[in-house]
């Protein structure tokens, strides 16, 4: 399915080892995890259903987040980058990463569309070592 606000892929990896990949690769590309919410787990509790295992990390860059708070204050309600792990209802593992530059163009700066897609570079990377 494609999507005009996320990219990301099917990995060969169990939940728990994409969890591990993706929170190394963010780090190697200068993101940290901020915030881990695990949907499943909240849904379950609060509500009593059952679905896949399915995690939102809230990824920052310190640099460069620093940088679009310069230039648009107001920026820090579209922080930070969410990637999403998650298995299908086969049990198939999927990594999901917001779109940087998809969010960041409902600002219409031309310097945050430039840290748009620095920080859109970076989490391809991501993907790319998983």
């Amino acid at each position: 399915m494609k999507s005009t606000y996320v990219f990301g892929k099917m990995v060969n990896l169990t939940y728990e080892q994409a969890l591990e990949r993706v929170t190394a690769a963010l780090a190697v590309e200068g993101f940290g995890v901020l915030t881990e919410i695990d949907v499943a787990a909240t849904l379950k509790k609060k509500l009593d259903k059952d679905m896949p295992p399915y995690r939102i990390l809230g990824a920052c860059n310190p640099q460069l987040a620093h940088r679009a708070l310069e230039a648009e204050p107001q920026i820090g309600a579209l922080l930070p980058c969410n990637v999403v792990v998650r298995n299908d209802a086969a049990g198939k593992t999927h990594v999901d990463v917001m779109d940087p530059q998809a969010v960041m163009q409902l600002v219409g700066r031309p310097e945050v569309a430039d840290i748009a897609d620095e920080v859109r570079s970076r989490l391809e990377r991501v993907l790319a070592a998983l």
